[in-house]
Order: C-alpha cells, then structure tokens, then sequence
C-alpha cells in the first residue's frame, strides 16, 4: 500500500479578510477585471485569484488591511463595490 487515503483532500485557501484557512468551496474567489475587484461564482475567470469568506466582515477587513491588491498583485487601490453588492445580496448583512 502507498499510505494514500482513497478520500480526495479537499483543498484549502487562505481568506484575505480574517487570514483564516477555509475549505475552497466556503470562499468566494475574486479578480481583478479593468482595476475592479469582481467576484468569480464560477471559478473560471482568468487570472491571479484572491479568496474571501462570503461575509461583510471579512470584506470590510480585506478592505480596510489592503489586502487585495497586494493579493491579487496589482499596484494601487481597487474598487470592490460590485463585490460589496454580491456578498450582500447572496449572503445577507452578516
């Protein structure tokens, strides 16, 4: 036996919020699209992508430490309104 678990490992992202390790699957993944922040549903978007917990709270952090640009590697401040707008109407105010 080569010790594997016939389980597949589910894989995991860091939230750039609350820098908590979460299942991929519990995070919203974002990218920059013409200097704005948008969100990624599908997981298809080309790009550098950057994980967030879907909540107002990790948003508002990864807002306020900066933390998507320098994710995302991209220089200057992004707009993330259409992602503040997806996170609210999916998610509720939470």
């Amino acid at each position: 036996m080569s010790g594997r678990t016939r389980t597949r490992a589910c894989p995991e992202r860091t939230c750039v919020g609350c820098r908590e390790r979460a299942a991929k699957a519990e995070l919203l993944r974002t990218v920059v699209i013409e200097g704005e922040c948008v969100p990624d549903l599908r997981g298809t978007l080309p790009g550098r992508g950057a994980y967030v917990h879907p909540a107002l709270v990790c948003l508002d952090q990864a807002v306020r430490r900066r933390a998507f640009p320098r994710a995302l590697r991209v220089p200057g401040p992004l707009d993330v309104k259409a992602l503040r707008r997806h996170v609210e109407q999916t998610h509720g105010k939470t």
